[in-house]
């Protein structure tokens, strides 16, 4: 669970527009994020979950908002480096005020932002600093909202959180190019968009492994989890789900309070 606390005047992030400070992983790191717009819980957690707890590789954070899934990453392995991918110049701004502070000192050195479009391709993609084979594992936390579903009058919100046409087919053609072969893949979003995902990742990226993610065990799942790797040709498999809360919903269950604090793997790995 994060632990919020209002930004010191003096603190490096002071020309950032209104934002807090939050504790991840029991204070492992820290996250500067706007205080309106998209801010990051459970739903970075769980997707940094899905990489092994050895990955020693560096990883790619697709839409990484204010870092919060890189960083939870390089948290659980410490091995590991991190690029955080932002197309928003303003969250782009605020990953690299997330990089600076002083409680992410011990990751700083193993994560860099990079300002770029993850829908760009060929040459506009390299050019942008995307170039191809270079990651060992991709992350995507894509805005997976319908317009209708989310209509927010603020613009970072909306952004975030409101999917394109063709998204999952733009991101995941990036993570094919980028990611080297039988490099990791792992994608968060709502049940619905099971079939876009699989659509893009056919032919891509094999050895499916599909996550549920149920509020309650009498519940309907509100999140699925994909992962897989790319040039593997194993078919999908279903793992056994994730329920976040007990049967009275009051409290987190406790697969999903190590998970939210960086002391277990999604997948089991």
């Amino acid at each position: 669970m994060a632990v919020s606390a209002a930004l010191a005047p003096n603190a490096s992030q002071a020309d950032t527009p209104a934002h807090t400070v939050d504790a991840f992983h029991r204070g492992r790191f820290w996250l500067v994020q706007p205080r309106q717009g998209h801010r990051a819980g459970m739903d970075a957690m769980m997707l940094a979950a899905a990489v092994p707890a050895a990955f020693s590789g560096k990883l790619a954070d697709f839409g990484a908002g204010a870092g919060a899934a890189a960083l939870a990453v390089l948290s659980r392995c410490p091995q590991s480096r991190a690029v955080l991918v932002e197309r928003s110049a303003e969250m782009a701004a605020f990953a690299a005020a997330t990089l600076a502070h002083p409680g992410n000192a011990h990751l700083g050195d193993r994560a860099s932002v990079l300002t770029a479009d993850v829908t760009l391709a060929g040459r506009a993609r390299a050019e942008a600093g995307l170039a191809d084979n270079c990651f060992d594992f991709v992350i995507m936390n894509p805005p997976f909202n319908a317009a209708q579903d989310r209509a927010t009058p603020d613009a970072l919100r909306r952004e975030a959180h409101v999917v394109e046409d063709g998204l999952f087919e733009h991101w995941i053609r990036s993570a094919a190019a980028v990611v080297k072969p039988r490099g990791g893949l792992a994608v968060i979003a709502r049940p619905e968009q099971l079939v876009a995902i699989l659509d893009a990742i056919e032919g891509r990226f094999g050895d499916a492994e599909m996550l549920c993610v149920h509020p309650r065990p009498e519940a309907a799942a509100i999140r699925i989890i994909v992962r897989a790797a790319l040039g593997q040709r194993g078919k999908l498999s279903i793992r056994p789900p994730l329920t976040l809360h007990g049967p009275s919903g009051n409290e987190p269950a406790e697969r999903t309070e190590m998970i939210n604090n960086g002391l277990a793997s999604l997948f089991g790995d």
